[in-house]
């Protein structure tokens, strides 16, 4: 059994700008997963056009290395996503959205714009941080 995250909010300071948290408490002793920056490569080596396609693109892939350790998009914790221009911020925040749709908690998230890639097709970049709490097992 996943022991809870802590969602920090402050009564302080300014709101969040858009659905993510801006804090996350991690109990001591969990699991931390850490992914590698992914780009918006699909498993056939393509990259489409769509800020919005390649999100759930980085995102796809980030999850498939958190399922690796037996993790899912449900134990993200922290989100930094890098993109070339603020004109992808609408279609970036909307896939977003969607592929965490349903969590209670949304994680904490980082956007940051970058002037470019390692190849100009790529305009969107995704690291995650994922947690897992300690398994509860019976005597």
């Amino acid at each position: 059994m996943r022991l809870p995250m802590r969602y920090l909010r402050s009564t302080e300071g300014a709101a969040p700008l858009a659905r993510y948290s801006p804090g996350v408490e991690v109990a001591a002793g969990d699991r931390l997963v850490i992914c590698s920056g992914q780009l918006g490569v699909a498993a056939d080596g393509s990259v489409p056009d769509s800020v919005r396609e390649q999100t759930l693109l980085c995102l796809e892939n980030a999850e498939a290395v958190l399922i690796s350790a037996g993790l899912d998009r449900s134990h993200v914790v922290k989100l930094t996503a890098y993109i070339t221009e603020r004109a992808c911020l609408p279609d970036y925040m909307a896939a977003r959205d969607v592929f965490f749709h349903g969590r209670q908690e949304p994680p904490a998230s980082t956007l940051l714009i970058v002037s470019g890639f390692s190849r100009p097709e790529f305009r969107v970049e995704v690291e995650v941080i994922a947690a897992a709490g300690s398994v509860k097992t019976d005597p």
